[in-house]
């Protein structure tokens, strides 16, 4: 029997990336989406879907002792479309909600039903001003304040979560500014992007290489080292879809 994965957030930018590919590497994957209208989406990716929002712990909890997965994949965000910037200031406190008490319910499920492997979707662009590349060590931007200081909350809150979960392998992917299908950009923007396929193929790997801890996944850049990943997980940012034959055997 094909082990069991949870994607929470399967039918986002990085989880239509990401489904397919655990698909092909021989999971039975269960995606979670809170629109009923996204469920035949993530039907011809491949995944069963599961229609459950992250706040209702009750039904989230039922959810996975229904499906009863061995692992959990955390690709949970709530960002306005082409991360409209008029929007962003709110979407803020939306998506620290989301990092917050979201990923408390979905560590709280995957505990009750004796899961043993969590991976979930940081970001590399919350750490404190200091010495640069940034690597995995370096403290978060605890001190920043107005918008900034509500993402790096929700951020903490989340790693925290995911890394202190008794009992789970907790693997947090800190990755960059997304560009690719599905995202606002086709091209790279920010101080650290990425692909969504390569950042879709990080959480893969981690799967299959990673023994817990903190992972940068971006293009090589002067502000956040990717070198950990790359030396632990084989991951490469060049990754796309195309490659899904040959890197996950």
């Amino acid at each position: 029997m094909s082990e069991k994965i949870f994607v929470a957030g399967a039918a986002g930018a990085i989880g239509s990336a990401l489904v397919p590919l655990l698909v092909d590497a021989g999971y039975a994957v269960y995606g979670s989406t809170r629109r009923a209208e996204r469920a035949s989406a993530l039907e011809a990716r491949g995944a069963v879907p599961v229609v459950v929002d992250v706040f209702d712990a009750q039904a989230l909890r039922a959810a996975l002792v229904r499906i009863a997965p061995t692992i959990v994949i955390h690709q949970l965000t709530d960002l306005p479309p082409d991360l409209d910037p008029k929007l962003m200031a709110e979407a803020a406190h939306r998506n620290a909600r989301v990092r917050t008490e979201g990923t408390r319910n979905l560590v709280a499920a995957a505990l009750a039903v004796g899961c043993r492997r969590l991976v979930a979707q940081s970001i590399a662009w919350v750490y404190a001003p200091g010495a640069v590349p940034h690597v995995e060590e370096h403290p978060l931007d605890l001190a920043a304040e107005g918008t900034r200081g509500v993402s790096v909350g929700g951020v903490a809150a989340l790693e925290r979560s995911v890394l202190g979960a008794a009992g789970i392998t907790g693997t947090v992917l800190r990755y960059g500014q997304f560009y690719g299908p599905g995202t606002s950009t086709a091209e790279p923007r920010g101080a650290c992007p990425v692909h969504v396929e390569a950042a879709a193929w990080a959480a893969v790997l981690a799967l299959r290489y990673a023994s817990g801890g903190v992972f940068n996944i971006a293009e090589d850049n002067a502000e956040v080292s990717s070198e950990k990943a790359r030396r632990d997980l084989g991951w490469q940012a060049s990754l796309r879809l195309r490659q899904r034959q040959g890197v996950a055997s």
